[in-house]
């Protein structure tokens, strides 16, 4: 895609308290399912209304309607269950899917949340879909025999919904896979493997979000993912992971953390300014994408917009210094 030090952000935005207690109504049996989809897309426009406040270049929906990122899919497929809870960021908890069937796509999983959205501006939205080797690794197995075969019927599950995203127009495609460096020793090579089936063939410009963790155990062997960019945490580390790539061997485009979503600290347009140019001494602009380290679920609203200006604000200031419109 043209462009340089597009800015953009990598998923997830705050459900603001009505929608968080809508869900609450929901689950209770005190709201409706049609009741709570309008508020939920009531939140989309939020969302998309910010990003064209801030001049986002690439937006994303904000995942309104979705709780964990595995979860939301695993709720929608009839070969997968929710399970108990299991605890996860903090003192937050989530209902553990369980793999019970085939794994089978039957129809898409995401397409009306990403029509509407994309409805709603003339930015281009991000699709966005859980990776398979996540999928499988945050669930519990009760059907399969072969580990390998649950990875690769839950690869071309994900591809149809990819499918699915670029026939209806998206140009940028996020593919989350946070669990690949959870055992690299066994499962890296399948992880990427199964990556390569849901993007091959397909023309819309691919994103890898791998997030936090240890991105050392998986590099280099993380450039042989069949996709155009890959998403990295770089600011919680103290942009620790550049010396990774000193050497040149980064080949893809590379989706830059300059804000830390891990922190209520709002940073300066001086400190981004400086974690863009740590970049900039490895990467062309054309392959940097500015964004902040993960989704920023976890923020307030508030905070989540000012990390996001900020993050704009730097971007276009460098832009200007380096001559690029």
């Amino acid at each position: 895609m043209g462009g340089a030090l597009l800015t953009s952000s990598v998923g997830s935005m705050p459900k603001p308290p009505y929608l968080m207690k809508a869900r609450s109504d929901f689950a209770a049996g005190r709201l409706s399912e049609a009741e709570l989809a309008e508020l939920g897309r009531q939140a989309t426009r939020e969302v998309i209304a910010l990003q064209e406040e801030l001049g986002i270049d690439i937006f994303v929906h904000g995942e309104e309607e979705r709780g964990d990122m595995v979860a939301y899919f695993a709720d929608q497929l009839p070969s997968m269950k929710l399970g108990g809870l299991v605890r996860s960021y903090g003192n937050r908890y989530y209902h553990k899917p369980v793999i019970t069937g085939k794994l089978r796509w039957q129809e898409p999983l995401t397409l009306d949340s990403w029509q509407y959205a994309q409805s709603l501006t003339d930015k281009p939205v991000k699709g966005m879909v859980t990776g398979p080797y996540t999928m499988v690794e945050w669930s519990f197995n009760e059907y399969y025999d072969d580990r390998r075969e649950m990875i690769m019927d839950m690869a071309q599950l994900v591809r149809q919904e990819v499918l699915a995203l670029e026939r209806a127009g998206a140009k940028y495609i996020q593919i989350d896979e946070p669990a690949i460096h959870t055992r690299p020793e066994q499962d890296l090579e399948l992880a990427i493997e199964s990556v390569g089936v849901v993007t091959e063939g397909v023309s819309a410009f691919t994103i890898c979000h791998i997030c936090y963790g240890d991105v050392e155990k998986i590099y280099p062997a993380m450039l042989r993912l069949q996709v155009d960019e890959i998403d990295l945490a770089l600011k919680n580390s103290d942009f620790k992971l550049l010396d990774l790539f000193r050497d040149g061997s980064f080949s893809k485009a590379i989706g830059a953390g300059v804000t830390d979503v891990h922190t209520h600290r709002i940073e300066s347009a001086d400190e981004v300014e400086e974690g863009i140019r740590r970049v900039l001494e490895l990467f062309p602009p054309e392959k940097v994408f500015v964004i902040p380290d993960c989704g920023l679920k976890t923020r307030t609203w508030d905070e989540a917009a000012d990390k996001l200006r900020v993050m704009v604000q730097a971007t276009r200031k460098v832009k200007r210094e380096l001559g690029i419109d």
